[in-house]
């Protein structure tokens, strides 16, 4: 079953047009701070698209019974009880992954795409598309910090998702892979301004691709007005 235009332009626009980093330059913070391994990256990652999913869900059945006066410290409220929902349930559950991503994950709170798509969309739109948005914006992101992370990660030690199985739990050790065997490293990538330096190839690299659809978008359109113009004649 196809998504109807709705959705897919909400799909398009989350996890690339409008994508939370390269789109809207938010979020960099934790996201230069936690990508040095790609383990860490997911972990991030799925902790803020449960909380986006949740919070824009929450936010979109309230938005009828918050005073638009006060609407802004009633979803930094809501956002906060649900990270912190968050940080005990990983407390809890992937301790290990919750000693290495430590403060960062109470900051979710302070990710300005989670206030903004509040604000923006789910205090506005139906519950549905306020999930699906939020679903789309969260992936979107998660594929950014893992991205990022293995590109680093591979460039710094040449593994690949390394210390899953500990931080995530066993099941997760089938991501354990050692891309580049006997690697001697580079430091550089490990440190803080090697999460800069990649997340720019990163960006380049998405405007290049955009660059390239934009042209086969135009291609198209010529030879359409072409073959319109030869069968006028």
């Amino acid at each position: 079953m196809f998504l109807s235009e709705t959705y897919r332009k909400i799909a398009t626009d989350g996890i690339w047009n409008n994508n939370i980093v390269f789109g809207q330059n938010l979020a960099l913070c934790p996201l230069l701070a936690v990508t040095g391994t790609a383990t860490n990256g997911l972990g991030m990652g799925l902790a803020t698209l449960v909380v986006i999913i949740a919070s824009n869900g929450l936010i979109s059945v309230t938005r009828h019974l918050i005073p638009s006066e006060i609407r802004i410290p009633i979803f930094v409220l809501l956002i906060a009880a649900l990270v912190t929902l968050v940080d005990i349930l990983m407390n809890a559950w992937a301790h290990e992954l919750y000693k290495v991503l430590g403060l960062f994950i109470a900051l979710i709170v302070t990710n300005c795409a989670l206030l903004g798509r509040a604000e923006a969309f789910a205090s506005k739109q139906p519950v549905k598309h306020a999930l699906w948005d939020g679903l789309m914006m969260g992936l979107g992101f998660l594929l950014v910090l893992v991205a990022l992370g293995a590109a680093r990660e591979i460039s710094a030690s040449g593994t690949l998702f390394a210390n899953a199985s500990v931080l995530l739990g066993e099941s997760f050790r089938f991501l354990e892979v050692t891309v580049i065997p006997n690697y001697k490293g580079f430091l550089l990538m490990a440190l803080p301004p090697g999460g800069f330096i990649m997340l720019a190839f990163l960006i380049v690299g998405k405007r290049l691709i955009d660059q390239k659809i934009a042209e086969r978008k135009e291609r198209k359109v010529s030879v359409t007005v072409l073959t319109a113009a030869t069968a006028e004649e």
